[in-house]
């Protein structure tokens, strides 16, 4: 990815605190739930409590998409036709350009089948309900890194931060010292460059918890 398409590409949309919505048709109710996520391990975490939750529901169908790109996505119909559930559920997140969402529509079966064009605009429509009733954000894509270096870089190493407004949220000072650094994804290339030069090593940062 160039320079460009990481500044232009580094901002995106999500959701600020979870939200719900529902919709009624011939005696079966659609529940939805949006909740704001940034990791497939709080996806599974809310999926397995609504599941717990409404356990007498028929189906608990969902979509979600994550980080600035959207991608990774999924789309699950949890046993409705093919492509009737979380197909809808996820268009609606497409339209309205969400990532780092996820929608859950748990369904109690009313008797009446409604067939593929009644279930498309169940999943749909109950889900547009719950994206109306949230509140929507900026966020702002980003890295997050380790790094290492010898205590006697300390100064170069603070003085990098300092100069592109980077705050550690993990710190640790001994003979070799380590901080934990977000960076945001347009200044990736330049803080790399300069904190090499600076005396420290750098190490991508994984983590199934969102750090902000």
């Amino acid at each position: 990815m160039s320079a460009l398409e990481k500044t232009s590409s580094d901002t995106y949309k999500s959701i600020s605190l979870p939200s719900q919505g529902s919709y009624k048709d011939n005696g079966s109710k659609f529940l939805a739930f949006a909740f704001p996520v940034e990791t497939e391990a709080q996806i599974k975490e809310h999926v397995a409590a609504l599941k717990k939750e409404y356990f007498d529901a028929r189906h608990h169908c969902y979509a979600y998409r994550l980080g600035h790109t959207g991608e990774p996505w999924r789309a699950n119909d949890d046993g409705e036709p093919s492509s009737s559930a979380g197909r809808p559920i996820l268009g609606q997140l497409l339209s309205r350009e969400l990532s780092d969402i996820l929608v859950v529509v748990v369904r109690y079966f009313g008797g009446i089948k409604l067939g593929i064009p009644g279930l498309i605009r169940a999943y749909k429509e109950s889900t547009t309900d719950a994206l109306n009733n949230a509140q929507i954000i900026e966020k702002i894509a980003g890295t997050h890194y380790r790094i290492v270096f010898p205590y006697e870089a300390m100064n170069s190493v603070m003085k990098v931060l300092k100069d592109m407004g980077l705050e550690p949220s993990q710190q640790d000072f001994n003979l070799e010292c380590s901080l934990l650094i977000r960076v945001r994804l347009r200044d990736e290339e330049t803080f790399l460059e300069r904190i090499v030069k600076a005396g420290a090593r750098t190490e991508l940062f994984e983590t199934t918890n969102p750090i902000s």
